[in-house]
């Protein structure tokens, strides 16, 4: 009568066991595995620039003033012209005007007293134009235009808006850099690489292709584009 519930439950300890020492071994399963990072990086070509050229214009009464800022808008309008930047392309944008008697505790001395300041904002896909104009920016100062540097960098901001169209490949070209240094190690360790346990993709990153103290990626209108991911592999 004892001998069957005595085969039951050595049944149930050996089923136990059984579980048990496959859980300790997919444990240990898990617990072997190598993390490594894999990097991808291309060169692009910005397709947008931004150029604000702010200028400044005074006069001791308003309509001197009026009449020398619109004198320097239109030689600044004539000059992009000649660089072939399309009117359609330049923005009319922050238009600030300044009496300098309005304020009774600021000195006076000899200044002018309306200042007119005023932004043109260069907007274009055509980066090569761009460039050129404003290489010959100078031009402007000699024909007597006071341009202002209130936006910091003068020149013409680069941007690259195609970043959705790389990612693809870039990330394919990353994950399979990855799994290059991870087989290396797999096979450095005499072991057998596995699938993936973790993936991690990354940030994107617009750096300038020459790199250099002060020098900004806005600058430049050849940039790179750097991608490094991070994988987990197993170890079999």
């Amino acid at each position: 009568m004892k001998t069957l519930p005595t085969l039951i439950v050595a049944v149930a300890v050996i089923f136990s066991s059984s579980l048990i020492m496959e859980g300790l071994m997919a444990l240990r399963t898990s617990d072997r595995f190598v993390t490594v990072k894999g990097v991808a990086e291309q060169e692009v070509k910005a397709d947008l620039a931004l150029w604000p050229l702010r200028f400044v214009a005074t006069g001791d009464t308003l309509q001197q003033a009026q009449d020398d800022a619109r004198a320097s808008r239109d030689a600044i309008m004539a000059f992009l012209q000649l660089q072939a930047i399309a009117s359609e392309a330049v923005e009319l944008q922050r238009l600030d005007v300044t009496d300098t008697r309005a304020n009774p505790y600021q000195n006076q001395g000899g200044a002018q007293r309306f200042i007119i300041s005023q932004t043109l904002m260069v907007r274009s896909g055509d980066i090569t134009r761009v460039q050129q104009a404003a290489q010959g920016v100078s031009e402007l100062v000699d024909s007597g235009v006071v341009l202002s540097a209130d936006y910091g960098n003068s020149g013409p901001t680069y941007l690259f808006s195609r970043l959705n169209e790389i990612k693809p490949d870039m990330i394919a070209r990353a994950t399979a850099a990855a799994r290059e240094a991870a087989s290396q190690f797999a096979q450095d360790a005499n072991t057998t690489l596995g699938g993936i346990r973790r993936a991690n993709q990354g940030v994107f990153q617009i750096l300038p292709r020459d790199q250099a103290p002060g020098i900004s990626e806005g600058q430049q209108a050849v940039k790179t584009v750097r991608v490094v991911t991070t994988v987990e592999y197993y170890l079999e």
